[in-house]
């Protein structure tokens, strides 16, 4: 399974030594939680965060914008080499398609994110369009919250919709992920997972990550 440690739970008084840990680790991708205040209560970090990640990252970088209008963070977080950006399905709106399309043609994976509280089957028409979906097993917006276990259903029932149409599309699972749920989230059909606490909270966050990559 590929495992994104979200750095919204690392030190950010010591944040390049957390990332030259996940540089030599079996970790996927750095993953970005970015908050604007507005679309969530907080606010995570910015553009000189993301420079100063992307400076010292061998890893590539996954951005999840938390954000009210993630059009204006698109071309920024391009041009400080992310490679792939999710944003979410409540704040596009009508202009999910558009923000689809345009992340494509400038090469960046993209994704559609959901809340616990949006019905999965709103994703359904991005299938095939979006390279993958993020489900959401907490509330957007503050790390540390306990898992959500209806959010299992919820990957069940958008990996059999994936599967019906025959679709590559990845599905990545966010929010109170660790050792005890991961596996059945694999079952269920998430084959990315992001991991904040349950990493960098853990006594050895190295091998929290190298048990999670190999379930």
């Amino acid at each position: 399974m590929h495992i994104e440690p979200s750095i919204l739970s690392a030190d950010f008084a010591n944040l390049g030594r957390d990332i030259e840990m996940l540089n030599g680790s079996k970790a996927y991708a750095i993953h970005l939680d970015i908050m604007d205040g507005s679309f969530v209560p907080n606010i995570s970090f910015g553009f000189p965060v993301v420079k100063a990640v992307a400076d010292t990252a061998r890893l590539s970088m996954d951005a999840h914008l938390m954000v009210v209008h993630p059009e204006r963070w698109f071309d920024t977080l391009i041009g400080l080499g992310v490679k792939t950006i999710s944003f979410h399905l409540e704040a596009a709106g009508c202009r999910t398609m558009q923000h689809i399309r345009y992340l494509k043609k400038k090469g960046v994976k993209v994704g559609v994110a959901i809340d616990p509280d949006v019905p999965v089957k709103k994703l359904f028409k991005y299938i095939g369009k979006a390279d993958f979906f993020l489900i959401m097993s907490v509330f957007a917006g503050f790390g540390g919250q306990k898992f959500i276990y209806e959010s299992i259903d919820r990957v069940s029932e958008l990996k059999a919709e994936i599967d019906r149409r025959n679709a590559d599309t990845e599905i990545q699972v966010d929010g109170g992920v660790g050792t005890g749920n991961a596996s059945v989230l694999k079952e269920a059909g998430a084959g990315n997972i992001v991991a904040g606490s349950a990493v960098f909270k853990a006594e050895n966050p190295l091998a929290v990550i190298d048990e999670l990559s190999a379930i």
